[in-house]
């Protein structure tokens, strides 16, 4: 064969695997460095890969600082304690335990660090292929890590990249001129061994994405392995949703009757402790932390009937309230550890990005239902998938337990609507105040609901149809929210009306799904009694709110939290040596 010939064609079997083998034994490394020194040949031949990256327009825009006096790697690694000690303390409860519990950098502990830098302005401005993108020149030196990353490991080096600094103030003791930007800090050294899973999802902080999740074809959302049919993502969600496992439910109802208190003490707690191990397929089940309250946001055109005395622009107000930190919900999610994400499905207004904000607008605001649906079929299905994604992105950040959470102006008349339609109830015993309308308002707001009801004789057998008669696109995307929480085997704390009718879809779609399902609490909203009724869950909390936003949820989540530790950590009679009764 010639040398041509080679080039042009694959690696022999034993080399092919040997490169896929390096991949996937590649890990960010930050515990078990040894300090023996690092050869010059075998820290060459690592730069020359790195060196060897591809690049836009060939343009090669990095250079290595290697760091080896320890004089200097100790002022940096007062920097990067300094921005990681920042970090923790704005991390939830649960997360800010977790990060305790981490190693997040070996900057003292490797012989060697090495900065990769990038430098935009290499090659003049004709540099080909920046022109029009100008960070192409990061994505390239990013390449350059990556090369750097896999001879390391081919070496028997691990690399740990560290990321907490001010880029400027690193960038300063390195003696950078302005130019040039710090891509990554790396640092390097022989290790006692390579862990099996990267450390992070090891210590469940994260955990890896299915390659499926991440595949599309042709374009976004059209997902699809090579050579197989694009997906169906809502069939294949529901597909997924299995029923709750009954012998861990019978192995967590005989602990209970074994743990070192009188039977049943616990009252509905003892419930929600098997219903968790039902879920998770286990006994004891997981804790439910870390949580994650997702609100949903969207607007509705059935404001126009004059059934809230709020302004729409309201919903985008109170959006940019829940990120400032400065809503109820925030003050509770602070008090309970949870963290707060808002995700805008459909507000009328344009939300300038922030952190904290999650940007999934399917349209800007329904219809008004007593006009025509609310929204498309096709809408309503995006904003199920939506929901379920974002179920399943939450959950891999690490999240153990979801939290619905809501916002939206004239969402309750929404919510009557589709409570209506799902459990066939009177819109005059359905409807409530929300906010706090008159006499007048309410009476208009029944009529709506059954001028709504009127105009699409709603078949509750076809939920998704449902949905988009009347729904807004937080009601859709929280059905899919919890449809992918049930596919995950994970806990959804459901809080009020506009929850508890997008789990009457959910459940609708997929009846199983109501194992992953508890409720928070008992809305003020008359609509609630009868959608908890209907689906046969018990609320955990009974104080009267009508606030929305996932408060009730989130009030019940250390109860939740709080079964599940028991039916852990509890002792049995025989354990702890205590007589049982006779």
């Amino acid at each position: 064969m010639s040398t041509s010939e080679s080039m042009a064609g694959p690696y022999p079997p034993e080399q092919r695997d040997a490169v896929y083998k390096v991949i996937a034994e590649r890990r960010d490394v930050r515990r078990g460095f040894r300090p023996d020194p690092v050869p010059a040949d075998v820290l060459g031949r690592v730069l020359a890969a790195a060196h060897q990256a591809p690049s836009v327009g060939f343009s090669q825009p990095w250079d290595f600082i290697v760091i080896t006096d320890r004089a200097r790697r100790e002022r940096i690694a007062a920097l990067a304690r300094r921005h990681a000690a920042e970090f923790a303390a704005d991390l939830p409860g649960a997360r800010a335990r977790a990060f305790d519990q981490l190693k997040i950098e070996s900057i003292l502990d490797t012989p060697v660090n090495i900065v990769v830098s990038c430098d935009r302005t290499r090659g003049g401005r004709h540099t080909l292929g920046r022109s029009a993108q100008p960070r192409t020149a990061d994505f390239s030196s990013v390449l350059a890590v990556a090369n750097m990353w896999l001879a390391a490991r081919a070496e028997g080096l691990g690399v740990g990249w560290v990321s907490f600094f001010d880029e400027r103030e690193l960038a300063a003791e390195l003696g950078l001129p302005a130019h040039l930007e710090v891509i990554a800090y790396l640092c390097v050294g022989y290790v006692t061994e390579f862990a099996p899973e990267p450390e992070l999802q090891t210590a469940g902080w994260a955990l890896r994405r299915p390659v499926a999740w991440a595949v599309h074809a042709e374009e976004f959302g059209r997902r699809g392995m090579p050579g197989e049919e694009p997906v169906d993502p809502l069939a294949d969600l529901l597909a997924a949703i299995v029923p709750a496992d009954a012998e861990a439910m019978t192995a967590a109802r005989e602990r209970q009757d074994r743990m070192t208190k009188p039977r049943g003490s616990l009252g509905a707690l003892e419930d929600v402790s098997a219903r968790l191990a039902g879920l998770a397929g286990s006994c004891p089940p997981p804790l439910p932390e870390p949580a994650c309250v997702a609100v949903f946001a969207a607007d509705h055109g059935v404001h126009a009937q004059g059934v809230s005395p709020w302004p729409q622009e309201v919903t985008a107000q109170m959006v940019a309230n829940f990120l400032a930190g400065g809503a109820v919900v925030n003050a509770f999610a602070a008090q309970a550890g949870a963290e707060v994400t808002v995700v805008d499905v459909g507000v009328a207004a344009s939300l300038e990005p922030v952190p904290g904000l999650l940007p999934r607008k399917i349209a800007p605001g329904t219809a008004d239902f007593t006009a025509g649906p609310a929204m498309t079929r096709d809408q309503a299905v995006a904003a199920v998938v939506t929901g379920a994604e974002i179920a399943r992105d939450l959950v891999a950040a690490g999240n153990r337990c979801l939290v619905t959470g809501d916002m939206g102006i004239a969402n309750t008349t929404a919510s009557a609507a589709l409570i209506c339609a799902f459990t066939g109830a009177d819109p005059a015993g359905a409807t409530g105040r929300g906010t706090g309308i008159d006499a007048l308002t309410y009476a208009r707001k029944i009529e709506v609901v059954c001028r709504g009801l009127d105009r699409h004789k709603p078949d509750p057998a076809d939920p998704l149809a449902v949905l988009a008669a009347f729904g807004g696109f937080e009601h859709a995307a929280l059905a899919g929210f919890i449809l992918g929480a049930a596919a995950l085997r994970v806990p959804v704390i459901l809080d009020g009306v506009i929850a508890g009718a997008a789990a009457l879809a959910a459940v609708a779609l997929a009846p199983d799904a109501i194992a992953a399902c508890f409720a928070g609490h008992r809305s003020a909203e008359p609509g609630h009694a009868v959608t908890l009724s209907h689906l046969g869950l018990r609320p955990l909390v009974d104080l009267g709110l009508r606030l929305g936003e996932g408060t009730g949820a989130v009030l019940a989540l250390p109860l939740v939290q709080s079964a599940a530790r028991a039916l852990r950590d509890v002792a049995t009679f025989d354990s702890a040596g205590v007589a049982d009764k006779l």
